[in-house]
């Protein structure tokens, strides 16, 4: 039942952000595994569970702290999941390439781009310039691309309805 409550509410929020929504559901079901196999007690999954509604707040704030609104701060986590990218270019580089972000591919979104190869390889390129223009490490590129055109997809939805 605790399982299921859990869920619930990691579901019902808002799923616009891709990172996050990969990230707590996750620690939640480690926490209940860990609980399940005996590793850990009751009162420790609930310090646990309390910790995650914690982060979930804190990620919510996060936005606000950083300047950026929701969408943009679904693209800064994009760019953001590649640590050595955070080291070499800093939070306000990420902040800007998140803003350029959402205003191109705002831009350029189109009722079903998301059925069109053409336009998918369109934003692809234009999010490889955009990353290498603001010297994004090359090796990381690739993965952050891909990231980014999953959380284009997933924010597109709402953006041509």
């Amino acid at each position: 039942m605790l399982r299921k409550l859990l869920n619930d509410e990691v579901k019902a929020r808002p799923r616009k952000n891709v990172v996050q929504s990969r990230n707590f559901p996750e620690m939640l079901e480690a926490s209940i595994r860990r609980y399940q196999n005996r590793a850990i007690t009751s009162a420790e999954v609930i310090q646990e569970l309390i910790n995650l509604a914690g982060e979930m707040r804190e990620a919510s704030r996060r936005g606000i702290d950083l300047g950026l609104s929701e969408d943009e701060l679904a693209f800064y986590d994009a760019l953001e999941v590649n640590d050595s990218a955070v080291q070499v270019l800093g939070d306000e580089t990420l902040k800007t390439i998140a803003q350029e972000l959402v205003k191109a591919i705002r831009g350029n979104v189109t009722i079903d781009w998301t059925e069109r190869e053409a336009v998918r390889a369109k934003l692809r390129v234009m999010v490889k310039r955009l990353l290498k223009k603001y010297g994004y490490p090359p090796d990381k590129q690739e993965k952050a691309t891909q990231t980014v055109l999953q959380q284009a997809e997933t924010l597109c939805k709402d953006w041509a309805a």
